[in-house]
């Protein structure tokens, strides 16, 4: 896996370097956003990206990187609020963790954004030329599964969910969602007023069971309230999950 480093403080960078090339990683580093925007290439399959930079804050820098690759960004800083956690992901990142965090978490989520980021994959994403595949393999090789969210559009109240476009409206007015906030939806919206566990949805929004992935989805919910225009069209069932509620 070639995974992009953008982390200024060489005491952190560099334990964490060798760590993560132990696990199988080539690590390329970068100290400041501008750097990282050089490194940037197709081959990146996953960004640590730092927010406290010397150049620019981090935010600004994952808003750049969105409008040029669709590469899994996973936010790493000190930063533990619940604004800054939302206003993250709005801005496209995949994941965000809080410093000072387990290894074994951060492996985790690196693990599971790679997952993701290969099956979720926009046309708009740089991608390097790749062989031409073996009919036999390509026949006899197992396809991953994707959380589909049904055959037309799903009309949710004044919500509707256009699985084939990947479109969301309100009142008729499109609504821009990243990925796993238009996949959470989707799950939502195939049987609204139905109570979806939360391992459920970690299973099919995030392919994992990892019960340390559990505050992803909280704050993707909160910031799918949010950008929905309603705080109780998602109603949290306590102890157990999630459900759409049509009449919201």
């Amino acid at each position: 896996m070639q995974l992009l480093m953008v982390e200024d403080d060489l005491r952190i960078a560099a334990p964490l370097r060798a760590v993560l090339g132990r696990h199988g990683m080539d690590v390329r580093h970068a100290c400041t956003g501008e750097e990282a925007l050089d490194a940037l290439t197709a081959d990146v399959d996953v960004v640590l990206l730092d927010l406290n930079l010397p150049d620019h804050d981090g935010f600004e820098v994952c808003a750049r990187i969105r409008r040029i690759s669709d590469v899994p960004v996973i936010m790493v800083t000190a930063r533990a609020d619940v604004r800054s956690r939302v206003h993250g992901l709005n801005l496209g990142a995949d994941d965000y963790v809080t410093k000072p965090y387990d290894i074994a978490e951060l492996l985790a989520r690196i693990h599971a954004v790679s997952r993701r980021g290969r099956s979720d994959a926009r046309p708009d994403r740089p991608q390097a030329p790749a062989a031409a595949p073996d009919p036999a393999v390509t026949a006899a090789a197992p396809q991953p599964a994707a959380p589909a969210p049904g055959p037309g559009p799903l009309a949710v109240g004044t919500v509707v969910v256009d699985g084939a476009a990947r479109r969301v409206t309100v009142h008729g007015t499109e609504v821009v969602l990243t990925r796993k906030e238009f996949d959470l939806l989707a799950l939502l919206a195939q049987r609204p007023g139905v109570v979806f566990r939360r391992e459920q949805i970690m299973s099919e929004v995030w392919r994992t069971s990892w019960a340390g992935s559990g505050r992803t989805l909280e704050v993707h919910v909160a910031s799918l309230r949010a950008k929905l225009g309603n705080p109780r069209i998602v109603e949290t069932v306590r102890g157990v999950g999630y459900r759409i509620v049509p009449d919201a």
